[in-house]
């Protein structure tokens, strides 16, 4: 009961201390974790369901993305929302590519590009 207390707590701190860029960091450092897992279970049974799953998770980032470049709001220069609207806009094609024909070495592009940018982010 204790542990989960402190687990809650801990998360809720961490939630109000830690900076946007971080959190798009660290989602997109998940993403490539999960695409560099099902590359690395690519033989097994259960690949398809990972495969999808890491498909999935990568594919919400980027459409948080979209909408939040989308959003009038939005502070950012409009130069740098139409890079990553344009980047954006790549990695659906090759998530849609990835599901249409799956193979390992399709993921790549799409592991460095979330690495590079979870790097650029974090003044790597």
């Amino acid at each position: 009961m204790f542990s989960q207390q402190a687990l809650n707590a801990y998360k809720t701190a961490e939630r109000t201390t830690v900076s946007g860029r971080e959190t798009e960091a660290r989602v997109l450092t998940e993403a490539a974790s999960k695409l560099r897992h099902c590359q690395k279970q690519w033989t097994e049974a259960k690949r398809t369901g990972i495969l999808h799953e890491a498909l999935r998770y990568n594919q919400r980032i980027w459409t948080i993305f979209q909408a939040e470049i989308a959003n009038g709001a939005n502070p950012l220069p409009d130069a740098i929302k139409h890079n990553i609207y344009q980047l954006s806009r790549f990695v659906d094609r090759r998530i849609f590519q990835v599901m249409g024909s799956p193979a390992p070495d399709k993921l790549d592009i799409l592991i460095k590009i979330n690495e590079n940018i979870s790097a650029g982010l974090r003044g790597l």
